[in-house]
């Protein structure tokens, strides 16, 4: 299992780090339905080979153990689509920094909805961004109702923070790229491994 193609298994199964072996079975069985080659409507030898693989490490002890090891390390390691130019510093990045967080948010709360809260340390760590830099970002989605403080000071996206994102997204081909990539547990592959947004707009 080498860092350069790491593949987050909890996010490919959408499930929590924390999910007991019935929820894998279950989830699995689910999955692997919809993705096996032979299903005419929604078959995809990809993701069905990838939920193969996540299945066989996560339901052996000793396997998930080492994987767990690797995932608490990767899982906040910067995230390559937050050095692309639209989310430069100043005015020009804002718009984009927004949606970035919320995406954040918004996939922490698919994925891991008992523990779907996000610090400004995991922000400023996974958009590569100071917290200084970020306070006026997560003061606008609050104010806008997009995003709430829970009472241990994480951030959590509200109901109206989750519309906007599925109704925007889709125009942000960087951003909708994103959430794609961590449907197929790819968020936190190698930076160097990522499309150039051009390269994301022509496969769009």
């Amino acid at each position: 299992m080498e860092d350069h193609s790491f593949v987050d298994y909890y996010e490919l199964m959408q499930i929590s780090p924390n999910a007991e072996l019935e929820t894998i079975h279950r989830v699995y069985r689910m999955l692997a339905t919809r993705f096996h080659p032979d299903n005419p409507q929604s078959g995809n030898t990809e993701r069905f080979l990838l939920l193969n693989e996540a299945f066989a490490v996560l339901t052996e002890p000793r396997a998930r153990a080492d994987y767990d090891l690797l995932y608490h390390t990767r899982r906040l390691e910067p995230l390559g689509v937050f050095h692309m130019r639209e989310f430069a510093l100043g005015i020009e990045g804002e718009n984009s920094r927004r949606m970035g967080l919320l995406c954040l948010l918004y996939n922490r709360r698919r994925t891991n909805p008992e523990s779907a809260g996000m610090s400004i340390l995991e922000f400023e760590n996974l958009m590569s961004i100071a917290r200084e830099h970020l306070m006026f970002t997560v003061w606008y989605l609050k104010e806008s109702s997009l995003v709430r403080q829970e009472a241990g000071s994480d951030y959590v996206i509200t109901a109206a923070g989750a519309k906007w994102v599925e109704e925007h997204v889709p125009a942000n081909k960087v951003l909708y790229h994103l959430l794609k990539a961590s449907e197929s547990g790819r968020a936190h592959s190698d930076p160097d491994q990522e499309q150039s947004p051009a390269t994301l707009q022509q496969n769009a």
